[in-house]
């Protein structure tokens, strides 16, 4: 399928989004955001990385290997929503306060994830604005198989080789991560009859100055992962790349299972986030993970307030929006869907609202509720 230059969308793509309304003074205080949260948010999710990485090495070098199994395990688990899940909330510049600090996360766990924040960033923000619509968002291109093969979840539950991380957007697995990285590093993109290469190859052509962060970008993952593996051959201690380098792509089950929800099976081209974007209540380890991300309709419609505010924001807007799903609900009902979807490939899951819900807004929006925060690369602002 052939889509116009995305230049040209910007020009002649116009979504007129439903927001839920909230006021004014409520909006904005819960749009304010805090060092400390974001000190407890993503200093607290490298602390829990730095303590199951160093249970891989305590166990690993007492020869323990029932235990280093269980906490390479539980290393990779924790570590996998380094990929796609941190820099996607520290890329919107939501999480802390002081603007540097969220660049240093930001490029942490982007450099620890073999993730590209600059190809992302670009990405991202056409998927805010134009959620679901082809011409403008091909960040997610329904529709998405809630796959639960058997080999596809030995995968996901230990060593992920070929498949994606629970991200439509990403490299996938191991060995594809390695080398679309290295061709990254020459400004190579795959062939455009995969979907995501086309995506990227749109991308690049609209955001020329990104692309050019982005070839650095992979240099410098070739470098770090690079002299990490050269550093364990000369040392003999090949745990550190398991611990450092390859966490990201060992337990993906969880970033996979929360992560999928967020649009399979809905709808598309519809001006309305409720019918787009899916909802979840999480248990507290889960969320925590998954950087509160299962408010996911919430942070569509309302991008500029952090995630640790995203509950609260919920409770604002609870009388105008569906009930939540829990995650076995949300897989239930894209199980479904796809069934249906194998036999009419027109068919989308239509969330119903409930009855105190409203479709139009009376009164005039203002920048505050279009804000997706500071994502935008210079040339999208």
């Amino acid at each position: 399928m052939s889509y116009q230059p995305l230049a040209e969308v910007r020009k002649t793509l116009r979504v007129d989004w439903y927001r839920c309304p909230i006021e004014h003074a409520k909006l904005r205080e819960l749009s304010k955001r805090s060092d400390l949260q974001g000190w407890i948010q993503a200093g607290g999710h490298l602390a829990l990385f730095v303590v199951t990485g160093s249970l891989v090495y305590l166990f690993w070098a007492q020869q323990i290997w029932l235990a280093f199994a269980l906490a390479l395990f539980f290393h990779g688990t924790v570590g996998s929503f380094f990929a796609g899940i941190a820099p996607h909330e520290l890329g919107h510049g939501t999480v802390f306060r002081t603007r540097r600090l969220n660049k240093i996360f930001l490029y942490l766990f982007s450099l620890l994830s073999w993730w590209d924040p600059f190809d992302y960033a670009s990405s991202h923000t056409y998927h805010h604005r134009y959620t679901l619509h082809s011409e403008g968002d091909r960040e997610n291109l329904l529709p998405l198989e809630p796959t639960v093969g058997s080999t596809f979840l030995l995968q996901m539950f230990t060593v992920n080789l070929l498949t994606q991380r629970g991200r439509i957007f990403g490299k996938g697995g191991l060995i594809s991560t390695v080398i679309v990285t290295f061709l990254g590093a020459f400004g190579i993109v795959g062939s455009p009859e995969v979907p995501i290469n086309e995506w990227l190859r749109a991308l690049h052509s609209d955001q020329p100055e990104e692309h050019r962060k982005s070839i650095l970008w992979s240099r410098i993952l070739l470098l770090f992962h690079g002299s990490v593996w050269i550093i364990s051959i000369v040392t003999g201690l090949w745990v550190i790349p398991l611990i450092v380098s390859f966490f990201a792509f060992i337990g993906n089950w969880g970033v996979y299972f929360v992560g999928l929800p967020q649009h399979c099976g809905l709808r598309e081209n519809v001006p309305d986030f409720r019918k787009s974007v899916r909802s979840m209540t999480l248990p507290l380890p889960l969320e925590f993970l998954y950087w509160r991300m299962n408010w996911h309709t919430e942070h569509h419609m309302y991008a500029g307030v952090p995630c640790y505010n995203l509950k609260k924001l919920h409770q604002e807007l609870a009388a105008d929006m569906p009930e939540p799903r829990t995650l076995v609900s949300a897989w239930r009902e894209m199980r479904e869907t796809w069934r249906r979807q194998k036999i009419d490939p027109d068919y989308h899951f239509d969330t119903p609202l409930p009855p105190t819900a409203k479709s139009a807004r009376t009164d005039m929006p203002d920048e505050l509720e279009s804000s997706i925060g500071e994502l935008a690369p210079e040339g999208l602002r």
